[in-house]
């Protein structure tokens, strides 16, 4: 087939899933036979991170190219700005049919809310999408009517078979943007087919190094760690069987060989690693991601590309992939050049906790921004405190914290100082949550979100002061 209409893209991405939990990343234990092969067949990239390690701010990244204060979605259930230019208005003014399915998490609060046909639909036509749910066992979605639609299943055997209606309802010659949002592995993890959790024995499920009892963590009750990691495994291998389906529907359609597939996640899952669970920390649980490209009229089979990378490149990647010009105010770079096997960009990654709100107030999470490099991964707190340094290489696991040793001085001053001239960059103040909501003039919208958090988790929060 020759490239005489733009490439196609199907944007697939799971919810908390951490990097290292693939069989194509090196798991003994996860089966991900699908993933594996879309791996085999395209570009494993195996430094993927999450740039704010936490649900809506980096989905927006993920959806514009841009960091979150630069397009408005600063804490989970904040909006993003409705104007934003994002990848489904460049595409769909290229002429794509766009659609979007799954979690969205972009429209503000309530998590319930209707996302109406026109600019907070970010240039998406085909509709079958919903705020934030995360109950597996009872589907739920909008199309272009206020009535939620409730189904029976399992959601993502629900939504994939949603995305495949929407991949039959096109022409031939049509190129389109299909976005698919799974909600799991993000907890509930037990709200996964029993058959999926029978293929993982517990007594089996060797723990990581890394992991602590989190005594006293309100996200950890009721949990038990080997059965956790059964649910969270079982989940994964219930998203790599739809993978299979939507790659098996671009087969019979004939629109594998220039569809670009992107597998991903918005962040991955501490899971006890340190005493910690969930997100928004700067450890690589937390940060590290999945991330497969494959397009076999555009790319190489089999190529791996090592040099860290993030959500925030993904927009400018895959508009250069379709030959269409970069946004506006996007902070990213177009990964293409690495992609087609020429030479990686080797810049560190910048990653960031720009507003403390509901799981890292429950832990005492502060706000942080950082880097990860090649090698190394630095961060810092308010006031521009140094507070994590960990050498990747000879420690993997993050067991030591090497910000006050005297022989890692220079290392550090290095990492602070290339800290500082990105902020600069990007104009990120660094300031504290509110200092951040009023830096881009989002007081109402954080009202909102702290009034719907109160009633969401009772006297476990407060406000954030």
């Amino acid at each position: 087939m020759s490239m005489s209409r733009r490439p196609s893209v199907v944007f697939l991405f799971a919810d908390q899933l951490r990097g290292r939990d693939l069989g194509c990343m090196g798991s003994p234990v996860v089966q991900t036979p699908w993933i594996d092969r879309l791996a085999h067949e395209g570009v494993l990239a195996r430094r993927a991170y999450a740039n704010s390690p936490v649900c809506t701010p980096n989905r927006g990244t993920l959806l514009t190219g841009r960091f979150p204060h630069a397009h408005g979605a600063i804490a989970n259930d904040m909006p993003m700005h409705p104007d934003v230019p994002s990848i489904g208005r460049a595409l769909h003014g290229a002429g794509y049919r766009t659609g979007y399915v799954g979690k969205w998490h972009l429209d503000g609060v309530p998590r319930n809310k209707f996302t109406p046909v026109g600019e907070r639909r970010h240039g998406f036509d085909y509709w079958a999408a919903y705020n934030c749910s995360h109950d597996y066992f009872r589907p739920i979605y909008y199309r272009d009517d206020p009535r939620p639609i409730v189904t029976d299943g399992y959601e993502p055997v629900v939504q994939t078979d949603l995305a495949i209606d929407f991949l039959q309802s096109l022409a031939s010659d049509d190129s389109f943007a299909l976005f698919l949002s799974w909600g799991p592995p993000h907890d509930p993890y037990d709200q996964v087919p029993e058959e999926y959790r029978q293929r993982y024995d517990p007594g089996r499920i060797d723990l990581p190094p890394n992991l602590l009892a989190a005594d006293g963590n309100p996200l950890a009750d009721g949990l038990e760690p080997s059965e956790t990691f059964r649910s969270y495994y079982a989940a994964i291998s219930a998203l790599d069987d739809q993978v299979g389906r939507l790659l098996r529907e671009l087969d019979r359609l004939d629109r594998e060989r220039d569809t670009i597939v992107v597998f991903t996640s918005d962040h991955g899952d501490m899971l006890w690693a340190h005493g910690w669970m969930k997100k928004q920390l700067p450890h690589e649980e937390a940060i590290h991601i999945p991330l497969i490209v494959r397009c076999p009229e555009l790319l190489p089979a089999g190529h791996t590309y090592d040099a860290p990378c993030s959500t925030v490149d993904l927009v400018p990647t895959l508009l250069g992939l379709a030959g269409l010009e970069p946004l506006e105010g996007m902070h990213g770079t177009s990964l293409e050049a690495g992609l087609r096997g020429g030479s990686n960009a080797d810049d560190a990654v910048l990653i960031m906790n720009q507003c403390r709100f509901d799981e890292a107030l429950l832990q005492g999470v502060p706000e942080w921004r950082g880097l990860r490099s090649q090698r190394w991964t630095y961060a810092e707190t308010l006031g521009r405190t140094p507070w994590l340094l960990f050498d990747n290489d000879a420690d993997p696991w993050q067991l030591e914290n090497l910000i006050d040793s005297a022989q890692h001085t220079a290392v550090r001053s290095s990492l602070a100082a290339e800290l500082r001239t990105r902020l600069d960059q990007i104009g990120d103040p660094f300031a504290d949550t509110l200092g951040m909501v009023e830096h881009i003039g989002a007081d109402e919208a954080w009202r909102l979100r702290e009034v719907d958090m109160i009633a969401r988790f009772g006297d476990l929060l407060e406000p954030t002061e």
